[in-house]
């Protein structure tokens, strides 16, 4: 009788990464129907191109990308947003958090929801940016800051958080 376990076993690792995948595959197939709708659907253009080699870097499947750029061409693409929030985390950390949505109100209260759950709030336009530089569609901090211990279990859990969002494309922090 012990066959019956090991299957029950496999087949909970693969529910956590089918998951994961899943999680993934939503956010670049958002990213690439913004960008095809940007570009009306120009394959050759750099950015829709752009997104699509991210998408494939993670082994996205190419009739996802191909949906996703059928998707951003037609009409009910619907009007998704690229909107970038600022924050200090614990211990002063400067975060940038870009997302991607079709509803500005809904994620900025699910943002705001995130963060005072961990005693932080959003910041003010501009606070955060200031201290970064933006390469290839990258933040990139211009000066690094060290955490303690405690501060930095607290930053990766609001990170953790943060990206479990399905909006939330990337989370840039200037930590060591």
């Amino acid at each position: 009788m012990s066959g019956h376990n090991k299957w029950s076993k496999i087949k909970n690792k693969k529910a956590v990464t089918d998951s994961k995948k899943s999680k993934i595959f939503s956010k670049f197939a958002k990213l690439i129907t913004m960008e095809s709708k940007t570009v009306s659907g120009d394959i050759n253009s750099p950015s829709l191109k752009s997104a699509i080699d991210q998408a494939k870097a993670v082994n996205m499947p190419a009739d996802n990308i191909t949906r996703a750029v059928k998707k951003g061409m037609g009409a009910d693409a619907g009007s998704m947003e690229a909107i970038t929030y600022e924050a200090y985390g614990p211990g002063g950390c400067a975060m940038i958090i870009e997302c991607l949505t079709d509803s500005k109100n809904r994620t900025a209260a699910e943002i705001r929801h995130t963060l005072s759950k961990n005693n932080l709030a959003l910041a003010g336009i501009g606070s955060v940016v200031w201290g970064f530089e933006k390469k290839e569609n990258k933040w990139t901090p211009n000066t690094m800051l060290s955490l303690s211990d405690e501060d930095m279990e607290r930053a990766e859990k609001v990170i953790d958080e943060l990206e479990d969002n399905d909006d939330v494309q990337e989370v840039f922090t200037n930590i060591e």
